[in-house]
This record gives C-alpha cells, structure tokens and sequence, in this order.
C-alpha cells in the first residue's frame, strides 16, 4: 500500500465536503461545472446527454450529485478504499481504479467535461503532472472542458508555516526557496503546492487554452471556527459572498484551493 492509500484510508474524505469550509468548496465548483455542462450541451445532439468524467473521484461527492441530476458519469479513483464507498452508494456512476496519468481502459475524445479534482494535489513534478493533462486532453473531446483544481502555495505557507508555527522548521529544511514558493517531492511529501505561474507554464506546454479561473473556497478554510459558528442566514451570506469573489484575480493565490478551467481547441 502506497503512502497516499494509507493516508485516504484513515483521511474522512467522505466527511471533509459536508463541512462548512467543504460545502463553500462544492457548492461554486458546482456553479462552475454546470456552466461547462451547459456550454458543451451546445455542442451535442438534442438527445444525446453530456458526458462528465472525474478523475480523482474520492467518495463520489461530485460524481454521485451529478449523476443524480440525469447526467452520463464516469469516475477514475486510484485509492481503492474510496472507490469501494463510492460504489457503495449504487448510484449510476461508471467506476474504475485508475492513475490520472494513465488512462488507457479510456478511449479518446469520450467526454464532454472532464474533472482532475484530485490528482494535481499529489503530483509533485512538471512531468508527472503534464501526464494527467495530457490524458485529461486526450479523453476530453474538441471543444470539451477541463476543470483542474489545485492546493495554492501561499496558503500552505500561511497555515502550516505561520499559523501552525513551523516556519523554522521549513527554513532548517531548506523546502522553501528564498521568494517562498514550497519544495516538495514524492517520496517525502504527499502534497505539492501551486502558484498560478506554474499552472500557466503547465497549461501552454498541453496546449490547453484557459476559460477562467476561479476560487472555490477562498477564505473558507482559514475561517473553519468562524463558519461553524454562523447561523445559517450568515453562513448563506458567506455562501454567496465566495460566489461573488471567486474569480477576483487578486485573490486567487491565497485561496486553499484554485480550478483552472481549460478547453481542449
């Protein structure tokens, strides 16, 4: 069992999206994802229905609330403890255990939008990550989308350098550089962090052109305490306050999160 198994098998992804933070997350990533459904439905017959793959599935949370909205979904999950809850559900989700930088049991040019929700967060190289855009393109049909999320730089210094108080570690370990952009790899980290420089250096070498970009969380995962404390009218306004922000260039990089959303031309 590889390290990113054991971490999904004991890490209650199935619970992280019903959280407050998780549901500012899910609920703009969905505005989002219903507009790229929307704008491929205009490439399609009247009768034939979109078809959405998610890549890096998990649990299903996005998978099962799209297939129950009538849509063809298909889901790729690599760890086989969250596919096994996912298929648990017996909803109308087509599953399969797979590596987002491999997915050959795929044909070419099959979807309409494509989900990378996960992978991005655990790839740490430019080469392993091209490997996923690549087969996202690949299986995405012309004129199709691609929503690529990512975990932001800044935030994971904010929180774990700062907020948590490890920044002398950091510096005695010498995994952050001097304008403070992380160093990670694979065989010490599970996560690697992005700044938008390095999602638009990955995006021309795939030859993926973006739509927008957008935040889907912003400060949501700094403000967990505070969130949980709201009531619900409040919490509704935050809600739509992240709605109204998410795209505001200034605040992109700060975010937990950021979905590039990319067409295949």
């Amino acid at each position: 069992m590889t390290p990113l198994e054991k971490y999904y098998n004991k890490f209650k992804e199935e619970h992280r999206l019903t959280t407050r933070h998780g549901i500012v997350e899910f609920r703009v990533s969905m505005k989002f994802i219903h507009e790229a459904i929307e704008l491929a439905a205009k490439n399609r017959a009247e009768d034939e229905s979109v078809r959405i793959l998610d890549v890096g599935a998990g649990t299903g949370r996005y998978s099962v609330a799209l297939a129950r909205e009538g849509f063809d979904v298909t889901a790729v999950e690599l760890v086989k403890h969250n596919l096994e809850i996912l298929q648990s559900k017996h909803e109308n989700v087509k599953s399969w255990q797979g590596n987002a930088m491999d997915l050959h049991f795929l044909a070419d040019d099959s979807f309409d939008v494509t989900l990378l929700f996960g992978p991005m967060y655990h790839l740490h190289s430019d080469e392993d990550r091209l490997k996923a855009l690549s087969e996202a393109k690949r299986v995405t049909r012309k004129g199709g989308f691609i929503l690529v999320a990512y975990v932001m730089n800044e935030y994971a210094v904010l929180t774990y350098c700062f907020k948590e108080g490890h920044i002398k570690d950091v510096l005695e370990k010498g995994t952050l550089t001097d304008d403070f952009h992380t160093i990670t790899s694979m065989e010490k980290d599970l996560y690697s962090y992005t700044r938008i420089e390095d999602m638009n250096r990955l995006n021309q070498k795939a030859g993926l052109e973006r739509v927008k970009i957008f935040a889907p969380d912003g400060a949501a995962d700094y403000l967990r305490r505070e969130l949980n404390a709201l009531d619900e009218e409040s919490f509704e306004q935050f809600v739509r306050y992240q709605m109204a922000i998410c795209e505001r260039s200034d605040l992109l990089g700060a975010s937990s999160h950021t979905v590039d959303v990319l067409q295949k031309n």
